[in-house]
């Protein structure tokens, strides 16, 4: 098969850039800066060339001939022989399989792939490719499609990249489209997790889960993917649209304006945590007194806290931190034209694109700790999580607070990713911890300081 556009980028480190911890707290310089952006425009003009794009996702780990792959296959077919454009991660198992159906019914096979410290190859059953040094601006030119998006059973990228997606349309930062997931084996026990536990406690909206179309066959996926009419007025992320600002392309010359302030922003950080949680809660919530004494106590061993500046979780931990002298950060984000940062924050920053903002926020953290949430905390720790396993990321520790909320999360990633379908191994795990003390995780990230 031929390799249009495909490129190769050196690696200079295991550690992505933008995630790796220093001990200057050095963010600025100028040959990162163009190399986002170098990504980002060369991405664009990519996937400028192709209409009816779907993206498909899933696991790099099922076996060749086992039902998921032949469901991908066929669905790659079906989206071949009708004009889409099938849009994978270019890699092995799922992918390949979509990418072989396309390709096969004569229709267009692309491959997005990311360059991994231990080496992925695209597959050979896609006819146009382009790779990727980072994970984030890869994730934006897969989330870029218009017409639908199907996920398989996968592991921690997988759940990264499903969150993404129903984060960024539920903040209407993407046109509402159709989201399906293949495989109710699979998908269930976590559309029961989120439903119990999310939406029980109030962290996401209570039908939140009946807006994702659950099939277990390649028609049942297409005939949704079928319904779906794009807005053509929408002009968020979506390539095909990014020139509507009076035709010229302003929107990448924004996105490098928030990457240097956000890295301005950061300079001079090197001990700091970051708190996420959802925005929901009160201040008569046991949570929200829990993350304002671990806020507190952080703050008194001399870290920083980074939050997302907003209400509920975060709102409580910039309290605790400010409340007894300590620097307290709050990097939020403009949702509907409209931003709010709570008034418990030492320094501030207001980010339009989220891909940018998730960047700023996970960059320079010594630990992450995350509270109940929705839809952006789910998709922020998964993120984390495979960060680390890719070795895109030092690994860090990852502290999730109160095993009521969190174990009925771990007994999912036991029981499916690990045991039944083998879409991480059993280190990977444990890359996460819960934790129902405040001073325990306190006691942790000490540690790892040392």
């Amino acid at each position: 098969m031929s390799k249009d556009n495909h490129k190769q980028r050196e690696s200079s480190s295991a550690v992505d850039f933008s995630y790796r911890l220093n001990e200057t707290g050095e963010y600025r310089e100028a040959w990162r800066i163009f190399r986002i952006m170098a990504e980002f425009v060369e991405g664009y003009q990519f996937l400028r060339q192709f209409e009816k794009e779907v993206t498909i996702l899933g696991s790099a780990r099922l076996a060749q001939g086992s039902k998921y792959y032949n469901i991908a296959y066929e669905l790659g077919k079906l989206l071949g022989a009708n004009g889409y454009a099938t849009i994978t991660g270019g890699g092995p198992s799922i992918m390949e399989a979509a990418n072989k159906g396309a390709t096969e019914s004569g229709g267009e096979s692309v491959g997005l792939n990311i360059q991994l410290p231990f080496e992925q190859r695209i597959n050979p059953y896609v006819k146009k490719s382009t790779a990727f040094y980072y994970f984030f601006t890869r994730k934006v030119m897969l989330t870029s499609p218009a017409h639908g998006f199907v996920f398989f059973p996968g592991g921690y990228g997988t759940m990264d990249e499903f969150f993404e997606v129903a984060d960024m349309i539920e903040l209407g930062k993407m046109h509402k489209m159709p989201v399906v997931l293949v495989g109710g084996e699979y998908w269930r026990p976590l559309m029961k997790f989120m439903e119990e536990q999310c939406a029980g406690y109030g962290c996401i909206p209570s039908d939140e889960t009946s807006k994702w179309h659950l099939v277990e066959t390649a028609q049942e996926a297409f005939e949704i993917i079928q319904t779906n009419k794009p807005d053509p007025h929408f002009c968020e992320l979506h390539p095909n649209n990014f020139h509507c600002e009076k035709n010229l392309d302003w929107k990448i010359f924004r996105i490098m304006a928030e990457l240097v302030e956000g890295f301005e922003f950061l300079t001079g950080l090197v001990e700091d945590v970051t708190v996420l949680g959802t925005k929901s809660i009160k201040p008569d919530s046991p949570y929200y007194l829990a993350a304002y004494h671990l806020g507190r106590r952080l703050a008194e061993e001399k870290f920083t806290v980074v939050t997302g500046g907003a209400s509920g979780v975060a709102e409580a931990a910039n309290k605790g931190a400010l409340e007894v002298g300590g620097k307290s950060l709050g990097i939020g984000m403009e949702v509907n034209k409209k931003a709010r940062i709570n008034p418990y924050v030492t320094k501030s920053i207001i980010f339009r694109y989220p891909f940018t903002r998730k960047v700023i926020v996970t960059a320079p953290s010594k630990a992450f700790v995350c509270f109940p949430g929705g839809l952006g905390t789910m998709h922020h720790f998964f993120e984390v999580l495979t960060l680390i396993e890719t070795k895109k990321m030092q690994k860090v520790p990852v502290l999730l607070y109160d095993k009521k909320y969190w174990q009925p999360l771990k007994d999912v990633i036991d029981e499916l990713f690990v045991k039944k379908f083998k879409t991480i191994g059993p280190a990977d795990a444990e890359i996460f911890q819960i934790v129902d003390d405040e001073e325990e995780m306190v006691r942790i990230i000490k540690e790892f300081r040392k």
